[in-house]
């Protein structure tokens, strides 16, 4: 017996019904707060949360730890490679750069059309800009808040399987 995961009866042949945007499995009396969901009948042995057959991840994982290279530079690109970091000053460059200008935190927020506490928190180094603020003090000041998206795709493994252990790049003390 399977418990009806809306009321918690129990139930021996529950059904699938979409609620609200969620997928879950009801009695008889629960299923028509929802719209019945269909599953195909070959996909009967697998869980709504499966990641795949384990069959294509034992023969994938086997095949690809043998042969060089291993998966590090079988990954493909996301979209955090291509993004750009604020660099690790940006506090100091701002601040610097607004001095340099003779301005004020309240005249640079006025020319910006943001609030001082705004400037103050970022010359703190308490805040992040947002993208549209960075882009205003980068015009402003003159300056560059960025730095290029981090580039590993060189990045090649030091042990046989090419992949790096921690032991590869942890820098000990004592040595």
């Amino acid at each position: 017996m399977v418990q009806c995961e809306m009321c918690g009866a129990e139930t021996a042949s529950p059904t699938t019904v979409k609620i609200e945007g969620a997928e879950i499995d009801v009695c008889d009396d629960c299923a028509e707060f929802g719209t019945e969901v269909r599953q195909p009948a070959s996909e009967s042995t697998s869980t709504k949360y499966s990641t795949g057959s384990s069959e294509d991840g034992a023969s994938a994982s086997s095949g690809g730890s043998g042969s060089s290279g291993g998966g590090s530079t079988s990954r493909g690109p996301d979209m955090f490679d291509d993004m750009e970091e604020v660099v690790q000053d940006y506090d100091d460059r701002i601040r610097s750069a607004r001095e340099a200008d003779g301005l004020s935190q309240e005249d640079l927020a006025k020319e910006l059309n943001e609030k001082a506490s705004l400037i103050r928190k970022l010359e703190r180094g308490s805040m992040l800009p947002s993208d549209s603020v960075q882009s205003k003090l980068e015009r402003r000041l003159d300056i560059t808040l960025t730095e290029g998206g981090v580039d590993d795709t060189d990045w090649e493994g030091g042990s046989a399987s090419g992949e790096y252990t921690l032991g590869d790049v942890v820098q000990r003390k004592d040595s």
